[in-house]
């Protein structure tokens, strides 16, 4: 296992283009199973969790060429069903929690799919019953081997229907998604996720011949076809990655510039940052993130309670941000209260921040208390260990700002999610070091 060794409080200055976004391109290389014909990925990020898919794609027998730095393609025509039952693919799905979206494309394009439960973050319960119910609707014949944590979907032919999810699930709404597209017959999904992952993931369907209506609602329609045909389609930026390298800037006072952030797509995570007294400036499709010398304020409501800052369904603020909020306000003048509403797991890390001096009071483990320092008391560096991605990149920035030197251990968290972080970092002055 790696780990990193950072020396803190030190200003950064300089340009950092954001990666591929990881959410997306889990589901973009999970839609390349719909068709025999190649379909060409740009701007695939290097992370660990998008590698390990492409392995399974490899596995199911998928042609996989890397053609250049974040380009392959990809070519599902002689794809091995048997891999499916084998004890490898067994170890080799539950690695990995994007895997799930393999589910509805095997079914729809063979008429079967299968996944061991999926591992991924120490975050909370994640359920996937809106992933089986939407796959039972369109007619699916659902096993679960509860000996074995072995899910399971047939169908000879999957029929559109009507359906209302139970929940907004991302991963949930693309897998049926990809279900529905060679379905027969029309099906509308009401209460649909509609974040932009989700939208490119729809119009790169609809460039293969799928017939997608809807798109960026909460109502789909999908008109079924008999087949796909190849496309090539280009990852957006990670927003995720922007609101982090926001984050950054503020708490080391740096002067950085975040490069092609498609602002079309960022939603509500510059207005988020502006309420904690940021300045995020928009200069053509980048942010420019002046030098916070004289700190920042979080703004109060307007009748002057305390802020909160809470997650919710696009077009709402994303959970993947909130630690690096909580970490942009220990140093803010002010308070503010981060609710985090998905995960119930996802604040515990903010233990380690207090060890390093922050004033947070966890009130339960959804709700999290923040009395910034306003720089006047830096946080101190110490021994930290990465619990899961997003935690493990706040505790970066904590560790970057702070005074002194921090160690941060099982750093494979944030190698899932973030691509040559270390020399990305070094780029812009920062003295971290990879051991």
């Amino acid at each position: 296992m790696g780990t990193f060794i950072i020396e803190g409080g030190i200003q950064l200055k300089g340009e950092i283009t954001p990666q591929g976004a990881k959410n997306e391109a889990l589901q973009i290389l999970c839609a390349v199973l719909l068709t025999p014909e190649r379909v060409t990925i740009e701007n695939i990020p290097d992370i660990i969790d998008v590698n390990k898919l492409i392995q399974l794609l490899i596995n199911f027998g998928v042609k996989v060429t890397h053609e250049g730095t974040g380009v392959y393609t990809f070519q599902a025509d002689e794809v091995d069903l048997t891999y499916l039952t084998s004890d490898q693919f067994k170890v080799d799905g539950r690695g990995l929690r994007g895997s799930i979206m393999l589910v509805g494309p095997l079914l729809t394009r063979f008429g079967k799919g299968s996944i061991p439960r999926p591992g991924g973050d120490k975050i909370g319960r994640r359920r996937l019953d809106t992933h089986f119910e939407g796959l039972i609707k369109l007619g699916a014949k659902f096993d679960y081997n509860r000996e074995k944590h072995f899910y399971s979907v047939e169908s000879d032919q999957l029929i559109g229907t009507d359906m209302l999810l139970d929940e907004a699930s991302v991963t949930g709404t693309a897998n049926i998604v990809m279900a529905a597209v060679l379905a027969s017959g029309t099906t509308t999904i009401y209460n649909a996720a509609c974040e932009p992952y989700l939208q490119q993931l729809c119009q790169m369907l609809n460039r293969m011949g799928a017939q997608i209506s809807g798109i960026g609602s909460n109502l789909l329609t999908i008109v079924g076809v008999k087949e796909l045909k190849g496309t090539t389609h280009r990852i957006l930026p990670d927003m995720v990655e922007i609101g982090s390298w926001i984050g950054l800037a503020a708490m080391t006072k740096s002067e950085l510039t975040i490069k092609d952030v498609r602002w079309e797509y960022l939603g509500q995570i510059p207005n988020v940052f502006r309420k904690l007294g940021l300045t995020v400036e928009k200069r053509g499709d980048d942010i420019f993130i002046p030098a916070h010398k004289d700190g920042y304020e979080i703004q109060s409501y307007i009748d002057g309670s305390i802020l909160t800052v809470a997650d919710a369904p696009w077009p709402g603020f994303t959970p993947d941000l909130l630690s690096i909020v909580l970490v942009v306000a220990t140093q803010a003048r002010g308070s503010v209260l981060i609710h985090q509403k998905m995960f119930e797991s996802r604040l515990f890390f903010v233990d380690k921040l207090i060890d390093m001096g922050a004033k947070i009071i966890l009130c339960d483990p959804h709700r999290a208390s923040i009395i910034g320092h306003d720089f006047k008391s830096k946080l101190k560096g110490t021994v930290l260990t990465s619990p899961d991605i997003r935690a493990g990149i706040s505790l970066l920035i904590a560790a970057l700002s702070a005074k002194g030197t921090s160690t941060i251990h099982n750093i494979e968290q944030i190698d899932r999610g973030y691509e040559r972080i270390v020399e990305r970092l070094q780029l812009i002055g920062a003295k971290i070091n990879r051991v």
